[in-house]
């Protein structure tokens, strides 16, 4: 090639090159900002198609309510007189004639249409509310309060706060006599990026601002982690954090966060979970109106990758049995500090039911607990979560095993826990102190020989507990057949057998209290005689809990004779009064969180089946008998409540109950329906505060049905 040539090729321009080097980077980083765009559209075109889902749903239950009330009488019955109002319209006039259909339509249907219409609007209002047993409320839906159901939208909407709430909330934080410092401790390792920003931005965006976030990392391998750390630090001085060195697993990591907490309170928080915009604000207040409580806790549900929450938790107040059988604190957790590390923190070798164990051993040693009834947390669902499935961490059901069988053994007791189907919960049976105490069994009854011998010969053939006596109390039998079963039961050596002749007026109370007065034995078991035992060792379930001397009363799990509830406990203010829960729910639950399987606290429980020391049966005087048939076992259990007692229902002592069987409905006669009247506005007059609200029932729970479903 010439050097001719060379001179005239054509050189590349240095200044397109430095250009192009230029726009080379801002197109490489458009890309990545095009390809976040979409990873960001794909996401709302998930969560778009999941409300298209709920807006389905939804119309498919309007179309069902439409065609409902289409079918109904009162709709047929408005189509009929319209159709015929149209027929007399178009004979008004005929040929420009007064006739009879003229001078009626004047006068009743034109003049007098406007007050016919606000009569009929009035009547027809009254009728629907009668028959009409679900308000209906139509709510627009955002992202942050999507919800699988729409009861639980509806309840999502009510708490969303708008610029006046928000308002309002400040003004409080304002005047709060004390302001405390609340550490949000968080143990860290390996969290899915996204849903960790977002944890800590629901802290960062808190209406209550004085807090502090105290991190600790586990060795995280991901470097994206310790970069969003960093990025909060430099952002918010009051986040805190520990780098371990080495791997120490939940426990660890969760001790190292909290050496950094300068709180009074710390709260416990996951890395994935989001806590709602008021949740530190709720906890201040309870801290200022409550007298700084030892341990607050709230509602909470779960939430997944799209934001639709789900299963929400309204949880009963402070129920230390209901403890033993499931953590049903669960989150949001806040606990004095000083407290906290006097009990030594987290226990290693806990891991996965850690603040199972946690709890266990705090609330044994400090008792001022304050429930909030708001969810204030909302539990991440993914994948790698708890929170997904029931077997996500296996291992964090023999942990929590381990720390319930310590527990039992701290408070002096010996016993067995087992898991329950699906690891819903555990089944918890403890060792009987005294196992040759007596039992007395009190049976009222009138006639009913054939319900009588069932009960009583389930009670013999099946117990595996033989210490009894059974207490037959006669209320004006005069059946000769009843008379040949009681002499039977008069001669044999079974068992030992009392027969008590009572001719007043039928008074369960009083009856009861007569039992009382003939009874022998250290516990008392109340039973209707329409029942039947089904459990062989249902007087050492009993036993192993009534014996316990914090516990009042203890009730069982009732079943109708198709196996479906009979009785799973009793709610105060449940239709007005009080009522059993789960009634005609399946044997086996689940019901409300499985609670038809595990141990829980209950202000009462039915007297058709019940244990209770004889002691305590003094304590409160027994019986009021002035309930003569109905609530004098809810006002019995009260009474217990009141004097410093916990109720209790075991799920494992099971028993048919054919219920009433000897009075027949309470309500069968108008005597009947007056003495009822009579004694609900004496137990509301007596026991008001437990029928506005039942501390082992969640205000958020309706009081119209026995299946805790949400109130609307």
């Amino acid at each position: 090639m010439s050097g001719k040539e060379i001179k005239n090729k054509k050189q590349p321009d240095v200044g397109i090159q430095k250009k192009a080097e230029l726009i080379l980077p801002e197109k490489i980083k458009t890309a990545a900002e095009l390809n976040d765009e979409l990873k960001r559209s794909r996401a709302e075109v998930t969560q778009l198609h999941q409300q298209l889902n709920n807006a389905f749903r939804s119309i498919e239950q309007f179309q069902k309510r439409i065609e409902e009330l289409e079918s109904s009488k009162i709709y047929k019955l408005r189509k009929f007189i319209s159709f015929y109002l149209k027929r007399l319209r178009n004979n008004v006039k005929i040929g420009g004639k007064k006739n009879f259909f003229s001078v009626l339509f004047n006068y009743v249907f034109k003049k007098g249409w406007k007050v016919l219409r606000a009569i009929s609007a009035r009547i027809l209002k009254h009728i629907y509310l009668l028959v009409e047993t679900r308000k209906v409320i139509i709510v627009e839906v955002f992202n942050e309060m999507l919800a699988t159901t729409a009861d639980y939208s509806q309840y999502l909407y009510r708490r969303q706060l708008n610029k006046s709430k928000r308002k309002q909330i400040q003004n409080q934080i304002r005047n709060f006599s004390s302001k405390p410092l609340l550490s949000i401790v968080i143990p860290v390792y390996e969290p899915p990026i996204d849903f960790f920003a977002q944890a800590l931005d629901s802290i960062v965006n808190q209406l209550y601002t004085n807090w502090e976030i105290c991190l600790a990392d586990d060795c995280s391998k991901d470097e994206d982690v310790r970069e969003l750390i960093e990025k909060y630090r430099s952002k918010h001085p009051t986040v805190k954090v520990i780098y371990r060195t080495e791997n120490g697993h939940i426990s660890n990591a969760s001790n190292s966060a909290l050496t950094l907490a300068t709180g009074e309170y710390t709260v416990l928080m996951d890395q994935d979970d989001v806590l709602r915009e008021d949740a530190l604000f709720e906890i201040a207040k309870a801290i200022n109106l409550k007298n700084n409580p030892d341990l607050i806790y709230t509602d909470e549900d779960k939430i997944n990758e799209n934001g639709l929450h789900s299963e929400p938790h309204f949880k009963p107040d402070w129920s230390p049995d209901s403890l033993l059988s499931r953590n049903y604190l669960g989150h949001v957790c806040a606990f004095k500090t000083e407290q906290l590390r006097a009990i030594g923190g987290w226990r290693v070798g806990f891991e996965g039911s850690q603040d199972y164990d946690l709890v266990l051993r705090y609330t044994e040693k400090y008792s001022n607990i304050h429930h909030i009834p708001e969810v204030l947390y909302h539990w991440r669902i993914h994948r790698e979560s708890a929170a997904a499935s029931e077997t996500a961490k296996p291992y964090a059901y023999h942990a929590a095993q381990r720390a319930l069988l310590e527990a039992l053994t701290r408070r002096g007791y010996k016993g067995d826990i087992d898991f329950l189907q699906g690891f819903r919960g555990y089944k918890v049976r403890m060792e009987i102190k005294e196992p040759g105490a007596q039992v007395s069994i009190i049976i009222p009854t009138k006639n009913k020989q054939d319900y009588l011998k069932k009960c009583i010969d389930s009670i013999v053939k099946k117990s595996t507990y033989r210490n009894f006596e059974i207490i037959l109390l006669d209320n004006n039998s005069d059946d000769k057949k009843f008379f040949n079963l009681v002499n039977q039961y008069k001669k044999q050596t079974q068992f030992k057998f009392k027969y008590i002749r009572d001719e007043g007026d039928f008074n369960f109370a009083r009856l009861m209290n007569v039992g009382r007065k003939n009874a022998e034995g250290k516990y008392l078991v109340l039973l209707n005689n329409d029942t039947e035992v089904i459990t062989p060792d249902w007087l050492e379930g009993f036993m192993e809990h009534a014996q316990r001397p914090e516990i009042g009363v203890a009730g069982c799990k009732l079943l109708y004779a198709d196996e479906t509830i009979q009785h799973a406990g009793v709610v105060v203010g449940l239709g007005g009064v009080a009522a059993h829960a789960f009634t005609r729910d399946d044997r086996d639950g689940p019901g409300y969180f499985n609670y038809i399987n595990l141990l829980n606290n209950y202000s009462a429980l039915t007297a058709a089946c019940i244990m209770v020391r004889t002691e305590v049966y003094d304590e409160v005087h027994g019986f009021s008998e002035e309930f003569v048939v109905e609530y004098n076992d809810v006002d019995f259990c009260l009474k217990a409540l009141e004097a410093g007692y916990r109720n209790l229902y075991v799920p494992h002592v099971e028993l048919f109950h054919y219920e009433s069987i000897s009075r027949g409905h309470p309500h069968a006669t108008s005597e009947s329906y007056k003495r009822h009247v009579k004694e609900v506005n004496r137990f509301r007059k007596k026991w008001m505060k437990y029928v506005d609200h039942d501390p082992c029932y969640n205000p958020n729970l309706t009081l119209g049905a026995e299946n805790f479903a949400i109130k609307i």
